[in-house]
């Protein structure tokens, strides 16, 4: 027994599906301490966009460490957070008509959704929130209120109160959100206004469930004629793993409520932002606190990320184009079995391929004896979800795809 399984918690999980112990990272690759090596299309659960140890954000990284600069500082100024913030502004916001404040709670993305949950229920004075069947927003009690995967739900070990499902896009032959609509306006319905909604453009961990852009209009527009809030979810298919920035962009729509995290921070250091309507920001000084709110390297990679990444649209356009060659070559995969009950599904450089409950972790698994990173997702973990660092290499992006091509065909032979 290793000092993993005798001194660690059982609740790991990833270390399971991946029993290696992993050394160094360059890229689109992990190498563990054996001199083995492996495609990550894992990326870190989408926090690693910009792949690992880029050295970009290394260099920056390295220059503020050996410059003193300031590590720790709550939500005190600094050099750091004012370059962030006028960065962000430039880079991201300005040039898309976005006047949001930026809140930093804790550094994970469930302390986003935290955040936006206590500020929407703050700025409005009502307690309940609608949130989407399959949805996962966090670990924490607000955020699993809000989460539909009934294993993280059960977690919590007490009642979940203060939240409503209702289906997403697609969920049960649903097209448009006329399931909300109609609780909304029926007076028997027995929901109470919500505070407000909380959505994921693409549920990553339900199974890479893609809203439309249509679905998504008809969602934003009903909350604005019932004077509720609009939060989306962009930890994890935000900051270009779409393509554009947000996820929301090609469907135009303006949230009131934008949770970031993951890789917001670039380099994979811990940074959450939440970013927030002017008018909404009624925070009284202390009222949402939180000992790392302040995680300087974090923001000078965030920085240098926006900086380098997103002043054109150099990457947004590569993404979008990659996306496209992952949708046909996963469509090529179903195709080749007929009758296996595939199907594929995602955006940009998030992508889905449903094998079935009791197949895709053999596929995962028989993909990572090949030399492939790739998690599964879904309520009954029935999907192959790919996750590439945006900077992955046409080279590393066809190597991954073949492999999983021929972990698929060797799994269906093996079921057969």
């Amino acid at each position: 027994m290793n000092i993993f399984e005798q001194r660690e918690s059982g609740v790991r999980s990833y270390s399971r599906r991946w029993p290696v112990v992993f050394s160094r990272a360059t890229g689109s690759h992990l190498h563990a301490e054996d001199g083995r090596s492996w495609l990550d299309f894992f990326a870190g659960a989408g926090s690693l966009n910009y792949g690992h140890n880029n050295p970009v954000l290394k260099r920056a990284l390295l220059d503020y460490v050996e410059n003193d600069g300031v590590t720790h500082a709550l939500d005190m100024f600094t050099s750091a957070r004012r370059d962030l913030l006028e960065t962000l502004f430039e880079v991201v916001l300005q040039p898309r008509n976005m006047d949001h404040r930026v809140l930093f709670p804790g550094p994970g993305g469930a302390n986003a959704v935290e955040a936006a949950l206590k500020l929407a229920r703050t700025v409005t004075g009502r307690t309940e929130v609608v949130h989407f069947t399959n949805s996962f927003h966090g670990a924490t009690l607000g955020a699993l209120s809000v989460t539909g995967n009934p294993l993280q739900r059960r977690s919590a070990g007490i009642p979940l109160v203060g939240a409503t499902p209702t289906p997403f896009d697609g969920y049960d032959a649903h097209r448009r959100p006329e399931h909300l609509a109609r609780l909304l306006d029926g007076p028997g319905s027995g929901l109470d206004r919500p505070a407000a909604v909380i959505v994921e453009t693409v549920q990553a961990e339900g199974g890479v469930n893609v809203a439309s852009a249509e679905w998504l209009r008809a969602l934003a527009d009903l909350c604005r004629r019932h004077e509720i809030l609009l939060i989306v979810d962009d930890v994890q298919v935000g900051c270009g793993r779409t393509g554009p920035f947000f996820s929301f962009e090609d469907a135009g729509i303006e949230p009131d409520l934008i949770c970031l995290s993951k890789s917001i921070g670039g380099y994979g250091l811990p940074l959450a932002l939440l970013l927030v309507r002017p008018e909404l920001d009624v925070w009284q000084p202390g009222a949402h606190s939180g000992t790392f709110r302040g995680v300087n390297p974090a923001f000078v990679t965030a920085t240098e990320a926006l900086r380098t990444y997103w002043r054109d649209d150099t990457l947004e356009k590569s993404t979008r184009a990659r996306g496209e060659w992952i949708d046909n070559a996963l469509r090529g995969i179903v195709q080749a079995h007929p009758g296996a009950g595939l199907s594929a599904r995602g955006r940009g450089l998030v992508h889905g391929l449903v094998v079935g409950a009791d197949l895709a972790d053999a596929v995962a698994d028989e993909a990572f004896a090949r030399g492939l990173l790739m998690e599964t997702s879904g309520p009954r973990d029935e999907v192959v979800k790919l996750l590439p660092p945006l900077t992955v290499t046409d080279a590393e992006l066809a190597e991954g795809l073949a492999i999983l091509d021929e972990s698929v065909r060797v799994v269906l032979e093996r079921a057969g």
